[in-house]
């Protein structure tokens, strides 16, 4: 299936939500897998941090650099020729000062080719936020389970089960808002809450392991994909056994090379 849609921008999902049209994110790392989702017709790709621990095999996703990060949203961006892309800003970029934040996050449209970048935190990075949107620049916020802020939580914790931490959210959710987020991550929360934030906002819902009623879904392409067999979170809806597969094919490969099977005469240069 070939994608014949209109480029979309970061003012599109706005009209999304108001016709009521469920909005699709996928995450995505690489030039190939890229051109794959875009033609599927998804709405936006994510090039997240979490490359550090998909791709690279971190514990984490706080060592991801700049460099990293610019690099894999620069290849996304070769591959998608509808879908908004979007590049996140990694751990260490943004958080020490507006200056700081709004020259790290132009980097991620003049060299890498993004259409906006994501970061995480609510209240606290509102004025930070605004400051970026100010300078031209689309922000996709990112409240709940913040992978970033992991050490502060504790681990990777459902967010907002305490009356502190509802308020906490609905607070920051708004305050992104009025920051100029054209749309929000709701990340690892309790269904209900995330379906108060998402009537509250104007802006679209994007949830991830935050129950049906958000405006739309996000999901690693790696994790639909089957790729990771250590632990699948609930949320994680498995469409296929990729890694499965391909641990199958290299040992149908391997049998053949070491039984003299491959290569055969058709598939050697006379």
């Amino acid at each position: 299936m070939t994608n014949t849609r209109s480029r979309i921008t970061a003012t599109s999902f706005g009209a999304m939500k108001k016709k009521g049209e469920k909005i699709v994110w996928l995450t995505a790392y690489d030039y190939y897998t890229a051109r794959a989702l875009d033609r599927a017709g998804v709405d936006g790709i994510l090039v997240g941090d979490s490359v550090n621990m998909v791709l690279y095999g971190k514990n984490d996703t706080l060592s991801a650099t700049m460099d990293m990060m610019l690099r894999h949203t620069e290849a996304v961006s070769r591959g998608a020729r509808n879908a908004l892309v979007i590049g996140d800003m990694p751990f260490g970029s943004y958080q020490s000062s507006d200056a700081e934040a709004v020259a790290n996050a132009c980097k991620f449209l003049s060299e890498a080719g993004a259409g906006g970048v994501k970061l995480e935190g609510g209240i606290e990075m509102a004025a930070r936020i605004k400051r970026i949107t100010e300078c031209g620049i689309p922000v996709f916020g990112h409240i709940g389970l913040t992978p970033q802020s992991i050490n502060k939580f504790g681990g990777y914790k459902v967010q907002g089960k305490t009356d502190a931490g509802k308020n906490y959210l609905l607070e920051s959710a708004q305050a992104l808002e009025e920051a100029g987020c054209f749309s929000i991550v709701l990340e690892a929360m309790k269904s209900d809450i995330a379906q108060e934030i998402s009537k509250a906002l104007t802006i679209p819902t994007i949830g991830i392991g935050a129950g049906i009623n958000c405006d739309g879904q996000i999901m690693v392409v790696n994790d639909i994909l089957g790729m990771n067999d250590d632990f699948v979170p609930k949320f994680v809806r498995q469409y296929l056994k990729q890694g499965e597969l391909i641990q199958e094919t290299a040992a149908k490969f391997a049998a053949d090379v070491r039984g003299g099977k491959y290569p055969s005469e058709s598939e050697s240069y006379g």
